[in-house]
């Protein structure tokens, strides 16, 4: 069912913009899809490699497409980067929210592929995305050539009254008053390294999607003992939300075959560097086996 996820056109104009913003910011060729779903038309940026292995990549919540891809050009020259815009999470995604309770992101995703005619594709989530890649891994994993999950919602989960503590009191002051200190102080806790576009959409982003902060469950010791094909999953140190460790700790003793990065004093949103981009594009490549790992 269609809702509306922003809290006035303004708002919906405002992150439109922001949407071209990160799209230039990626500086490689880009294309754009329509698949029809169950929950209404679905755009799909398509950039890299039309040649290449396809590898779809799922954006993290109240961002979008253009917000990853800008972040995973190093992908670009080896893979077909397949970004659908998430349900409810994106302005240019349907505006209805699926529930966490049930598998609803799985079968939207399921709808993507089929509509792009993909019967195998390497995958990757950030967060949110994380959460919906691993879901849709666990309910189809012959269709899954590799799990990629980068600091995952649903495998482990932090302090409810730290986060509450770190982002309640901040997200309220910038509402009220949304000046460039309180901005800092809304950011802080999320973000690795001050990034000028990022801190101020993230700003833009809590004033102007409809507070919907819900986090989705934690996968069962059993969906993740499903996931049979080769899975790498990165977690950040100091991620207030999915502490690292023991998202890694999680994923070790209950994935089949998985590898796994802890990035040392990250935040959630991790370093937004060049180096860290190569570094890691380098690491993504090398385990999915686009290129060998140098000697």
């Amino acid at each position: 069912m269609s809702t509306d996820i922003f809290k006035n056109d303004e708002s919906r104009e405002r992150v439109a913009k922001w949407y071209q913003k990160f799209l230039d910011r990626a500086a490689i060729e880009t294309t754009s899809r329509e698949v029809s779903t169950s929950y209404g038309t679905n755009h799909v940026l398509i950039a890299g490699d039309r040649s290449g292995p396809p590898i779809v990549c799922l954006h993290s919540m109240l961002t979008s497409s253009a917000h990853l891809v800008s972040e995973l050009t190093a992908l670009a020259g080896h893979f077909q980067i397949i970004a659908p815009d998430l349900p409810g999470q994106s302005v240019k995604g349907p505006p209805v929210r699926l529930s966490y309770s049930d598998y609803s992101h799985s079968d939207w995703l399921h709808e993507i592929l089929d509509g792009l005619n993909l019967k195998t594709a390497h995958l990757l989530g950030v967060s949110l995305g994380g959460f919906v890649a691993r879901q849709y891994a666990t309910a189809h994993p012959y269709n899954v050539s590799s799990l990629t999950l980068i600091v995952p919602a649903g495998i482990a989960s932090g302090s409810l009254s730290r986060g509450l503590t770190k982002m309640a009191l901040p997200i309220i002051l910038y509402k009220f008053r949304p000046t460039e200190k309180n901005l800092q102080r809304l950011v802080d806790p999320l973000i690795t390294t001050w990034d000028d576009d990022w801190a101020a959409y993230l700003g833009d982003s809590f004033n102007d999607f409809i507070p919907n902060f819900k986090i989705p469950p934690l996968a069962s010791d059993e969906e993740l003992n499903q996931l049979t094909m080769p899975c790498l999953v990165v977690g950040a140190e100091k991620d207030i939300s999915f502490p690292g460790q023991k998202v890694i700790d999680r994923v070790n003793s209950q994935i089949p075959s998985v590898e796994t990065e802890l990035i040392s004093d990250s935040r959630h949103s991790p370093p937004t560097t060049p180096e860290f981009r190569a570094w890691l594009g380098n690491r993504i490549l090398e385990f999915t086996g686009a290129i060998h790992p140098a000697s």
